[in-house]
């Protein structure tokens, strides 16, 4: 087999991305959630508590639409509001275990299927592979935020009602 050309490896990376996108549309669809949502649930889940600000702070919203989001998943029962223990002021957000648990349920058995290509590295193998998720989220995350101040940029210099929009 020959070596994989870059236009090869910008199809496969591409594909790779695509998959990995939809799998996540799928999963909030499943549970009735838009993409902001679900990304937003993630972030709950893994941190264990967010304040609203680091929660707007990592999805990109605004303050209000934050408060919103939180507000829908609140009603939906997956995430829960609690006073900061160590500042009465704040209000930290922190997930529902049994929402989660069911969540699990119903996109675990998909997840599975991504454990079993990762069992078919070897563990020094399996190590690059982490090694690249590793730096490869930071990478995004601010590849993002790139895109995002970007498109700000240009509906600043349109003016408008777009320029105007939270």
């Amino acid at each position: 087999m020959t070596d994989p050309t870059p236009a090869d490896e910008h199809v496969v990376f591409r594909q790779y991305l695509d998959a990995v996108g939809l799998h996540g549309m799928a999963g909030a669809e499943a549970v009735g959630l838009s993409a902001s949502e679900w990304y937003a649930l993630s972030q709950i889940a893994l941190e264990g508590t967010l304040t609203s600000g680091e929660l707007a702070a990592r999805t990109g919203l605004t303050t209000g639409a934050t408060t919103r989001l939180i507000d829908r998943l609140e009603r939906a029962g997956f995430v829960r509001r609690a006073a900061d223990p160590n500042d009465r002021r704040k209000v930290i957000v922190e997930p529902v275990a049994d929402s989660l648990d069911q969540i699990e349920k119903l996109v675990g058995p998909a997840r599975r299927q991504i454990a079993e290509v990762l069992g078919r590295y070897r563990p020094d193998q399996r190590a690059v592979l982490f090694d690249y998720f590793a730096h490869a989220a930071p990478a995004f995350r601010a590849a993002t935020e790139e895109i995002r101040d970007a498109a700000a940029h240009g509906r600043q210099r349109k003016g408008g009602a777009a320029a105007r929009r939270p």
